[in-house]
């Protein structure tokens, strides 16, 4: 039922008002106050009154957000002094899907062990309904979003001298824009009205998406160009010159500003070597988790950590919040280009350019079962495997992975290296390796 992001899927059917009634239900239990908030999707009044009703009808009050952005969801929960929190979002999906995302006072994402609970309470129907004497009460809180804004404005030092595009894509992104405008940055927006169909663009900003961004960001003589996903978690940017900033660049410039000697790191299996070997030259080292901000988030609330993130667009500061928050990344990445060399300069600062990646999909009938293959044909040709997530091997030359699609029947390769040749021979050899195991298949 939950993902690594909560729950997700289309409205109707994966998603339904009575599935958010038995959430609401399931958290509202165990919880005097739960803060519920939605993003701008228009599923979401009916999924959000769902939840809400189904809180109180355990006893536990409701604190209504409305439409926020899930970074602003995340953190009110602590604000609140409440026990939980339910982010009605799909985040990057379109807009016919919707979901739920739960979260703990820290800012933190529901993990493995609290979601299991959540699901045996919902398989068990183990819940009790309060009399009709004590049901939970609501209350609204149409102030969280402005209290975002204050708190990101009193963490940075004034803008000035930045002029910023924002393509906030019909979402939920504002917050982010309020907070430069009052630091004093020059703020150029595009399709800043929140419409939860999401009709200017899709709601995942990558480098297909956001032409328009582009293409606006030198017309303007803008220093930066600045995304957001429907729901605000996400962060992307586009350097002075138009060109889309790899996620991957953007996680080693973030990491590099945040790692002193001795500080760690916590990145998905999937990232760049680039930001390991950025890590590395300022005296940090880098943890490698599995696929999902979830699992960053809990690396990073170990003593030591300072940065996590994924190369998606998901960035997270534990001292700040154990949530991803696009927001407050939005400002970090503006702070950055105010106090430095301009964007494009600074990516090419972390010499990127060399290194080579290379990617595959190989359909399975059993993707399982060739999995198993896989992993003992790898375990029989090198001496150290990371399986946390699919099958990592670190070699000298570079890494590869062998994970499994979570949606549909193949295997995917990733491959990389610091120059082209060495990327081409270690992706040959772990191809080799999978395509023998359809083969025996």
């Amino acid at each position: 039922m939950f993902g690594t992001s909560g729950i997700r899927g289309p409205v109707g059917r994966t998603v339904t008002a009575e599935l958010a009634l038995r959430i609401g239900r399931a958290v509202g239990c165990d919880a005097c106050t739960v803060v519920v908030g939605q993003d701008a999707r228009l599923s979401g009044d009916v999924l959000a009154d769902a939840v809400s009703a189904g809180v109180r009808e355990c006893g536990a009050n409701v604190v209504r957000l409305g439409v926020a952005s899930t970074p602003t969801v995340a953190r009110a929960v602590g604000w609140a002094g409440a026990d939980a929190g339910i982010g009605i979002t799909a985040s990057h999906n379109p807009a016919a899907d919707n979901g739920l995302k739960l979260w703990t006072p820290s800012g933190r994402a529901f993990d493995k062990a609290q979601t299991r609970d959540i699901v045996h309470r919902l398989n068990r129907d183990e819940v009790s309904l309060a009399p009709w004497d004590e049901l939970g009460a609501e209350r609204a809180w149409p102030d969280a979003a402005a209290r975002h804004v204050s708190h990101l404005v009193s963490s940075f030092d004034d803008l000035d001298d930045v002029s910023v595009a924002f393509d906030l894509g019909n979402g939920t992104g504002r917050v982010s824009v309020d907070a430069l405008y009052e630091l004093g940055a020059t703020v150029n927006t595009i399709d800043g009205q929140q419409d939860g169909r999401f009709p200017a663009r899709k709601s995942e900003p990558n480098a297909e998406t956001l032409t328009a961004l582009r293409r606006t960001v030198p017309a303007l003589g803008a220093d930066v160009g600045l995304a957001h996903d429907g729901d605000a978690d996400r962060l992307v940017a586009v350097d002075e010159t138009g060109a889309y900033v790899p996620g991957d660049a953007l996680l080693a410039l973030f990491a590099r500003d945040a790692v002193s000697p001795g500080d760690a790191v916590a990145v998905p299996v999937d990232t760049s070597l680039l930001v390991q070997d950025v890590v590395e030259s300022a005296g940090g080292r880098v943890t490698y988790t599995p696929v999902g901000d979830v699992h960053v988030a809990e690396a990073v609330a170990e003593p030591g950590y300072v940065f996590g993130g994924e190369p998606s667009g998901a960035w997270i500061w534990p001292d700040e919040t154990l949530a991803p928050d696009g927001h407050y990344a939005a400002l970090k990445l503006t702070d950055l280009v105010a106090r430095g060399a301009p964007l494009s300069e600074q990516v090419a600062d972390l010499g990127g350019a060399g290194y080579a990646t290379r990617r595959a999909s190989l359909s399975f009938d059993d993707k399982h079962q060739a999995m198993d293959r896989i992993a003992r044909d790898i375990h029989a040709t090198y001496d150290e495997v990371d399986t946390i997530d699919g099958i990592r091997v670190d070699t000298d030359d570079g890494w590869f992975l062998v994970r499994a699609s979570g949606t549909e029947p193949l295997v995917r390769i990733t491959a990389e290296a610091r120059d082209e040749d060495d990327a081409d021979r270690l992706f040959e050899d772990v191809r080799s390796l999978v395509e023998g195991a359809r083969i025996v298949a």
